[in-house]
């Protein structure tokens, strides 16, 4: 695995692979021997430092010392023929706001807040639930099995995001794809050997396209949130062009990639606790039951693996010390799960309230896509629920390998309408 932290300490003298394919199939019980007894751990295998407490990850997406900008040393230590074959990915991914520390975070944050706001979401209320009757209804049409996350868990969110940036319908397939390319690189699938080239190739195309529709808005504005964020000001600061192409890219990337696994995740936890999903079945006309039961499944088995982040100063935390440049992964789905914070952690239970879970972190890296990640969700379930019964699994599916994410590869059951 290449790495970008040049860590130099002596390992543990634990274990722990997530390239183990029990290990990518169900982390949970080796994470949680980690919590227990080892909460700081070098893996050799992840060539970084693994946190498993809820405290201490919880922490850690505050504590400056802990940085996002873990591409630019990526980048830095890579061949430099290479570096400049992926000279777009790097130039891209480099303005993302999540892989900015501040100063530049807040001011990259601040300008797309002021065109990604609660009011623009509210409008997507309606097109969303047309959305999700739509391709509830073809589900239901096809005889036999299907695949859900095909069928549903992929196309709704990317229907959604490209709905909010304006982009036409017989766009969204090549916008799909281009995503796709680029969670090869950004989420860490280590089956894809030419991840680099192709997430690079996509970028392009991605810049091509956005770069050319923001001139168009430029000109005549449409009202959407890409208008918007061509227009957005703080105290006197404007978004560059190349900055308003990656904050299009990145809404994209991160509008539907995990929210994918978000639906796909949370069937699966519904059909393998039927009673839990009889009781959503029994409530989804009380909101706030459909809330918690959407929290619950980011809790219990979300989209959420591990965050990332490079020290930029040497850090002691359980008696040991971590020197800069090392990678930490912070395991939220080990934190999800911690006892010390949750009651019966390994139980699935859509009453659980409160529910802090960290899948969409904290601080000031808090997902800015949670709001409608959270209103996909809301809408979704009663739709899907109101309108399939029977729904049962027709084989055990398949979690992809990424160190990121926790998404499955397909999720084939059989259903009837309701």
């Amino acid at each position: 695995m290449e790495t970008a932290s040049g860590v130099a300490s002596t390992p543990s003298s634990g274990h722990f692979d997530p390239r183990d394919a029990e290990v990518i199939q169900n982390p949970f019980p080796a994470l949680a021997r980690l919590r227990e007894n080892e909460p700081l751990h070098f893996s050799e295998a992840m060539a970084g430092w693994v946190i498993t407490r809820y405290e201490d990850v919880r922490n850690s997406m505050r504590d400056p010392r802990y940085s996002a900008n873990r591409l630019r040393p990526f980048f830095a230590h890579m061949d430099p023929t290479r570096r400049e074959r992926l000279a777009a990915l790097e130039k891209n991914l480099s303005l993302w706001a999540v892989f900015n520390d501040p100063p530049d975070h807040g001011r990259l944050r601040n300008l797309m807040n002021k065109a990604f706001t609660t009011s623009v979401l509210a409008h997507m209320e309606g097109p969303i639930a047309e959305m999700v009757e739509s391709l509830v209804d073809e589900l239901a049409e096809q005889d036999g099995e299907v695949d859900f996350i095909r069928a549903f868990a992929y196309p709704l969110p990317a229907m959604v995001i490209a709905e909010i940036l304006g982009v036409p319908r017989e766009d969204v397939a090549h916008l799909k794809r281009w995503s796709d390319e680029l969670a090869s690189f950004v989420l860490t699938s280590r089956l894809s050997p030419d991840r680099y080239g192709r997430a690079d190739a996509a970028i392009r195309e991605m810049h091509d396209y956005f770069g050319q529709m923001a001139q168009r808005l430029r000109k005549q504005s449409d009202g959407g949130i890409i208008s918007r964020m061509v227009v957005a000001e703080e105290k006197g600061d404007f978004l560059s062009g190349d900055e308003l192409v990656a904050a299009c890219v990145l809404l994209l990337f991160a509008g539907h990639e995990t929210t994918t696994q978000l639906f796909g995740n949370g069937l699966y936890a519904l059909l393998r606790w039927p009673e839990q999903l009889q009781g959503l079945r029994a409530g989804l006309h009380d909101r706030r039951q459909v809330e918690n039961a959407v929290e619950e499944i980011l809790r219990w088995d979300g989209p959420g693996l591990a965050g990332v982040r490079v020290l930029n100063e040497d850090v002691e935390l359980h008696g040991q010390r971590m020197p800069a440049g090392s990678r930490i992964f912070q395991f939220v789905a080990a934190a999800n799960r911690d006892p010390a914070v949750f009651d019966d952690p390994d139980r699935f239970d859509i009453s659980r309230d409160p529910n802090p879970h960290l899948t969409f972190g904290y601080g000031i890296h808090f997902c800015l896509g949670a709001p409608l990640a959270r209103m996909e969700a809301r809408i979704a379930w009663p739709i899907i629920l109101k309108r399939l019964r029977d729904i049962e699994l027709v084989e055990t599916p398949r979690f992809s390998d990424s160190m990121i994410v926790r998404g499955l590869e397909g999720l084939r059951v059989r259903c009837r309408r309701a």
